[in-house]
C-alpha cells in the first residue's frame, strides 16, 4: 500500500505541471485523495466489509467530488486531474498510467447485473466531460476527447472524438508527409485564400483531415491539368496555356437586373459616387 502511494504521488508530478511539493501534493490534490480512500475501501470491499466500505467511498465524494465505486478494479500509477464530477462504477477496470480528467464517467448501460461498465487499458487518457458507457474495452495507450459519448471498443493507440464516439487517425498512424507536401499544400492554401481555421493535420481533427484531403485533390487536379496542357502543346505547337479570361462583374449587370438579384449595383449612384440625373430602367 504505501509503495502505491508513493506511485501515485510520483504519478502527479510527472503529469502536472503545476505541483511542487509532495506536502501540497498529500494536502491539497482531491483526486489523489479519492485514490488513497479507494484503494483502502476495494480492500474492505473484496473482505466482504461491503457496508463499510461503501460509507468510506460516500465520505470521499463528499469531500473531494469524486465517486468511486469500492468494487472498481484500479490499477498502478492512476492519476485524476482536477477530478471533480468523475464517476467510476462498481464493475469498471482500470489499468496502469491511466489518466482521468474533469468530468468524465466510466457508466453502465444496463441494470441487470454482471459486467456492464468499461475496460480502460493501460496508458489511457480521457479528456475533460468525456462519457464511456457499457461493457466495453479501449486498448492501451489510446485516447478520448474531451466530451466525447464512447460506446463501442476502441483500439489500441487509436483516438476517438466526437458524439457518437467516432475513432479518428492521427499522423503518428500513417507516413508523415515531407516538406514538400507541406509546401504544395500551403501553395494550394494561398491560392483559394484558406486555412483550415489554423488546425494541423497532427489534430486529430475529422474535418481539418478532410479538409486537408480537399487541398491535395486540388493540388493533384491542378497537375494533371499541368501534364495535359504540355501534351498539348507537343502535339499542336500553336496551343499556349496562359490565364485565365478575367471575368468582369460588370459584363453580368444585364443578367443580374433581369433575375432581380438582390446584389446587384444601384443604377442611381455611379461608379465615381456622384449622383446620377437619370432614373433607373423601368421593368
Amino acid at each position: 500500500m504505501l509503495s502505491q502511494l508513493k506511485e501515485d504521488i510520483q504519478s502527479v508530478f510527472s503529469r502536472d505541471p503545476a505541483a511542487r511539493t509532495t506536502f501540497e501534493v498529500l494536502t491539497t490534490y482531491p483526486g489523489l485523495h479519492a485514490v488513497m480512500a479507494h484503494r483502502v475501501s476495494h480492500v474492505m470491499w473484496t473482505r466482504n466489509f461491503k457496508w463499510p466500505a461503501r460509507v468510506l467511498s460516500t465520505l470521499a465524494r463528499w469531500i473531494t467530488g469524486i465517486e468511486i465505486h469500492p468494487g472498481a478494479t484500479i490499477g498502478r500509477r492512476f492519476f485524476i486531474d482536477h477530478g471533480m464530477g468523475v464517476v467510476i462504477g462498481e464493475t469498471a477496470c482500470v489499468g496502469d498510467d491511466v489518466t482521468l480528467y474533469h468530468g468524465v464517467t466510466l457508466g453502465g448501460t444496463t441494470w441487470n447485473k454482471g459486467k456492464r461498465h468499461p475496460t480502460l487499458g493501460n496508458g489511457v487518457i480521457v479528456g475533460a466531460g468525456a462519457k464511456i458507457l457499457g461493457p466495453i474495452e479501449l486498448g492501451h495507450n489510446s485516447r478520448v476527447g474531451s466530451n466525447a459519448v464512447v460506446t463501442k471498443d476502441v483500439p489500441e493507440g487509436a483516438t476517438v472524438v466526437g458524439i457518437p464516439g467516432r475513432i479518428v487517425k492521427t499522423r503518428q498512424e500513417t507516413d508523415p508527409p515531407s516538406s514538400e507536401d507541406e509546401v504544395r499544400r500551403k501553395a494550394i492554401q494561398d491560392k483559394f485564400g484558406f486555412d483550415a481555421y489554423g488546425i494541423g493535420e497532427s489534430m486529430p481533427d475529422p474535418v481539418a483531415r478532410s479538409m486537408h484531403a480537399m487541398l491535395d485533390h486540388m493540388h493533384a487536379m491542378d497537375q494533371r491539368m499541368d501534364q495535359m496542357c504540355s501534351a498539348l502543346r507537343h502535339i499542336d505547337d500553336s496551343f499556349r496555356s496562359g490565364d485565365m479570361p478575367h471575368l468582369d462583374r460588370a459584363d453580368f449587370i444585364a443578367v443580374l437586373d433581369e433575375l432581380d438579384y438582390p446584389c446587384a449595383p444601384r443604377h442611381d449612384v455611379p461608379p465615381d459616387g456622384e449622383a446620377s440625373t437619370t432614373s433607373p430602367p423601368e421593368k
